[in-house]
């Protein structure tokens, strides 16, 4: 089947080719007809089939009939209303509707927190068509009087599910009150746990339920493999395997917005191009290492899971798990951003003793063993990478032990008895390399 064969408008075909796309995915395929027909869906499918276009591009042919060129703000009501739950997923579905609607005469923004809501109050008060917003951010502008809902003929909750693991769903409630009661609804993620069945069931009318992929699926171009490593180790061993198998492009998963920054200060000490991705990071400095990395400026991207969804990067070839995530639903969504739009790709795991009950976990969702990899031979003969920073190997280079006799008094209450020795370190220099590490709150 080709694009033409669905039904969409000339402009929106030609918007299709000029992205290099004859052909519509599975996804594409069976979600764009009954769009089309003004049904409502919920449509799940695994992470890079192309759900975005799924519903942007036959959301836009529904509006068609009413774009105008007028000035007037009053001829541009916000018609359909698209909600995601992070300020990077509506920055790119956002893309999605200018990309595909540019040759059209619809007006769209973007609204979302952590920056000024000036603009995007100017931009609401001018009128658009096609509005993406956050749930916050689209409460703070109604409460404004910047944002009118009341002509809204279509919505759109994409990746419903981790709205609502976010807490969103207090404020979905009271957006989906201000809106018009005949309206189409349009449900899409990558997974529909029982709690979102159950949510779905009070918003949609009679949908059209689509499964592109089994719940809990993984692309089929992804290969998995994981090294048992100590996690005093992990970074050495990171910065091994990106400099020897020569990784341009690496997102590395950490699960704490604590270990992002000292990861990301610890590769970029090791000589890599490194920038850190989490929800402390203001919105310009995410957009920006997001950027940063798409371009191949930053070689490694260490993020939370806050990236873990929706996230479109062209051709990533490689995804690290540095830390494994508590939840194995996680991992489907982490690895996702790997294995897209029929590219190969290659998820790794880091898994440390006290982490096998997690890949276990993992293991028994996907239904398969992950092989596990012997681990380079400068790490199994307990010396420093080679490649790894000076800093690094002197904390590396020996594995925790029993402390040698000589260290003992020391340790134990003898006294410093190194203080005054040349070359010797002192008693808590010592004892903190046997000191397990912090454990931080998980983002």
């Amino acid at each position: 089947m080709q694009f033409s064969d669905l039904g969409l408008a000339a402009e929106l075909l030609r918007a299709v080719e000029e992205q290099g796309y004859s052909q519509p995915t599975p996804i594409q395929e069976q979600a764009i007809p009954p769009i089309l027909l003004g049904q409502d869906m919920m449509a799940g499918a695994q992470t890079g089939t192309g759900k975005t276009a799924a519903f942007t591009l036959p959301l836009l042919q529904r509006l068609l009939p009413q774009a105008n060129n007028g000035v007037s703000p009053a001829r541009h009501p916000v018609r359909a209303l698209i909600l995601a739950p992070t300020r990077e997923l509506a920055a790119q579905v956002w893309e999605s509707v200018r990309t595909y609607g540019q040759h059209t005469m619809l007006r769209s923004t973007c609204v979302y927190g952590g920056v000024s809501i000036d603009p995007q109050m100017k931009e609401l008060q001018a009128g658009v068509e096609v509005l993406v917003a956050t749930p916050g951010r689209l409460l703070d502008l109604v409460q404004q009087r910047s944002a009118n809902l009341s002509q809204v003929q279509i919505l759109v909750l994409d990746e419903a599910d981790r709205m609502l693991d976010m807490g969103f769903m207090p404020d979905l409630r009271r957006i989906i009150g201000l809106l018009p009661a005949q309206r189409q609804n349009l449900m899409f993620s990558a997974t529909f746990p029982d709690d979102i069945k159950k949510f779905a069931d009070q918003v949609l009318k009679s949908p059209v339920r689509i499964q592109v992929a089994a719940r809990n699926t993984v692309a089929e171009l992804i290969t998995h493999s994981a090294f048992k490593v100590d996690p005093l180790r992990k970074r050495e061993l990171l910065a091994n395997l990106v400099r020897l198998r020569d990784m341009r492009q690496v997102l590395v998963f950490t699960s704490t917005k604590l270990s992002a920054n000292r990861l990301s200060r610890q590769l970029e000490r090791d000589g890599f191009n490194c920038a850190a991705l989490h929800s402390d990071k203001t919105q310009g400095e995410r957009m920006q290492a997001l950027a940063d990395f798409k371009e191949g400026k930053v070689t490694v991207l260490v993020a939370t899971d806050i990236a873990a969804r929706g996230l479109d990067i062209e051709q990533l070839p490689h995804v690290i798990n540095y830390e494994l995530p508590p939840n194995p639903e996680d991992y489907i969504h982490r690895i996702g951003r790997t294995g897209r739009a029929g590219m190969t790709g290659e998820a790794i795991s880091l898994v440390a003793p006290d982490e096998q009950d997690l890949l276990q976990g993992i293991e028994k969702m996907l239904k398969k063993k992950i092989p596990m990899q012997p681990l380079p031979a400068d790490l199994l003969d307990g010396q420093p990478a080679r490649h790894a920073g000076r800093a690094a190997s002197r904390r590396l280079a020996a594995p925790a032990r029993e402390p040698s006799a000589a260290v003992q008094p020391a340790l134990f209450g003898a006294g410093d008895q190194t203080a005054s020795v040349p070359g010797k370190r002192r008693p808590q220099q010592i004892a903190a390399l046997f000191l397990p590490p912090v454990v931080a709150k998980q983002d």
